[in-house]
This record gives structure tokens, C-alpha cells and sequence, in this order.
């Protein structure tokens, strides 16, 4: 039901299911969002944006997501990219997946994930009625002990964690 609902508030559903689908979904995305449609990133330029994004502490992260970085390109140009459009928040790519998976220390399968430009923001874990918050609460904290760490970082721009058991939220 939350997916569907979301779908109907015009975020795209989104087939991600490992961290490579993720990576090129972000790529999609990035470029889309910086209208780079027929400039596309380099496999080389990609791996700059990735190199800028693994920088910092989760308080840098956030900053980062707010301002534009700037890189040359392979042939000399200067590229100002914005990973969230902060004044026009209606420009940015909404989109939504479920059931990624992705390996850490552990295999991990994602229950939702909403994601603003390719970036995974905000990691949902559902559980089903009745079962404690606490199960979902131990769950997404071992998430990000354990895996958040792979998918070249992206998963540590998460700024929000909800969990719900179909009662409580």
C-alpha cells in the first residue's frame, strides 16, 4: 500500500535490486537532474563524483547534499553538479524500490527505500501488524552497521529511518 500510494504521488518505481543497479540508477538520475542529457558523465568523471561523495562525517554528508560541486571534465570544462535542488524542491526525481539487497558483512534486503536524484535519503523497514518497533529498530541499526557501507557510500546520505509495524510508525 505505501508503494502504490507513492506511485500515485507521482514518484517512479524504480527496479533496483543490488548495489551496481543502484550506482547506474544514480548515475541516470544525477545526469537527468543536471540536465546532462546529451553531455552524459564519463565512467572516469562518474568515479570524481563518487571520490567527492565518500568524503566526510554523516554531518558533512548532509552539507554536501545542499551544495553544487564543481569538476573538470575529461576535456578541460568546469561542471557544476547539484545532487538536491533545495529551492525547487518539485524539480528534484522522486522514486521509490523495495527488497534491495545489498552485502556488508551480512546479505540485507531493503524493505523501501525513497530515493531524491538516485540518492537513497530515506530507508523504510516494515514489519508485519502486531510485531514490535523494537525488531525493525534493531534491524535498520545492524543495516547500518553492517551494510550501509557498501554501494560506494550512497547509502550513508540517508537522513531518515522509519519503521512502522502497520499500528505504530
Amino acid at each position: 500500500k505505501l508503494i502504490k500510494t507513492l506511485i500515485e504521488m507521482d514518484y517512479e518505481f524504480a527496479i533496483i535490486r543490488h548495489d551496481q543497479d543502484l550506482l547506474a540508477n544514480f548515475k541516470t538520475q544525477l545526469e537527468k537532474h543536471n540536465q546532462l542529457t546529451d553531455k552524459k558523465l564519463s565512467e572516469r568523471e562518474f568515479k570524481k563524483v563518487l571520490n567527492h561523495l565518500a568524503k566526510g562525517s554523516i554531518f558533512d554528508k548532509a552539507h554536501t547534499l545542499r551544495e553544487r560541486f564543481s569538476m573538470e571534465r575529461d576535456n578541460g570544462d568546469i561542471l557544476y553538479l547539484r545532487f538536491l535542488n533545495t529551492e525547487h524542491w518539485c524539480q528534484n526525481e522522486y522514486q521509490v524500490t523495495h527488497q534491495m539487497r545489498m552485502e556488508g558483512k551480512y546479505h540485507n534486503r531493503y524493505d523501501v527505500t525513497l530515493l531524491i536524484n538516485g540518492l537513497p535519503l530515506v530507508q523504510i523497514e516494515l514489519k508485519k501488524r502486531g510485531m514490535e518497533l523494537k525488531q525493525a529498530f534493531h534491524q535498520i541499526n545492524r543495516y547500518q552497521r553492517h551494510s550501509f557501507i557498501a554501494a560506494h557510500v550512497l547509502f550513508q546520505y540517508v537522513q531518515i529511518f522509519a519503521i512502522s509495524n502497520g499500528v505504530n510508525t
